[in-house]
């Protein structure tokens, strides 16, 4: 019974207490670059969270066969080989969000998430554990990103997975698209919102001061 509970604790924590894009602040880069549509957010989302899952668990098989000096380079390569699968897949059948999500689906061997957890986690622990763990890395990280890609694509277009969902003031409806959604800038002030409403809503993530301002210390004393 402990151990279903710890599974499940290991399976449910990186969705919000310890979420790795909103706590750890890893894997930025492809949440702010492939955020602009719903659709290239849940395709990189089920990328990585395969390529994540499938290296714990390959590396989390062989982790007592696997020398320190040359556990990096190992761990590269399997997630390389996967990233490759994965983008040729993508290739193959999904070829216009291949070409949206450009070099990101290759960038995914040195996400900072991907070998983080592998390193930190699966090396040390069984299949399973493994398993569970970068699954809810995955799923944590594919939040963040489903949420962001949604805000973007609706505020940016009026549109969700390509659909028109608010009727464009071009068209005789009432809304305009907001073009700055589309541009970087908004991914920053978007991540940067949600980063700011989880550690209010969690103070316990925020991080302690790391000095006080003079005042308060003459006070404190």
């Amino acid at each position: 019974m402990a151990k279903r509970a710890d599974i499940l604790a290991t399976l449910t924590a990186p969705l919000i207490r310890q979420n790795p894009v909103t706590l750890q602040i890893l894997g930025i880069c492809s949440a702010l670059a492939v955020t602009t549509s719903l659709a290239t957010a849940v395709t990189m989302s089920v990328s990585l969270t395969v390529v994540l899952t499938l290296s714990a668990v390959i590396i989390s098989l062989i982790r007592r066969h696997l020398p320190d000096t040359i556990r990096l380079i190992v761990q590269i390569v399997i997630v390389a080989s996967l990233v490759i699968v994965i983008d040729q897949i993508l290739q193959a059948y999904l070829a216009e969000i291949s070409r949206a999500l450009s070099i990101y689906v290759s960038l995914i061997t040195t996400n900072c998430l991907v070998l983080g957890r592998t390193e930190a986690f699966a090396r040390h622990n069984p299949p399973l554990p493994a398993a569970v763990d970068a699954f809810g890395n995955g799923v944590g990280y594919s939040v963040i990103l489903i949420v962001l890609g949604g805000i973007r694509e609706l505020f940016g277009r009026g549109q969700l997975f390509g659909w028109q969902v608010l009727p464009l003031a071009d068209a005789g409806g009432w809304f305009t698209p907001l073009s700055l959604m589309l541009l970087a800038p908004s991914a920053f002030f978007l991540l940067g919102g949600v980063v700011w409403a989880v550690r209010s809503l969690l103070p316990e993530q925020a991080e302690a001061p790391e000095h006080m301002p003079p005042a308060t210390v003459r006070a404190a004393e």
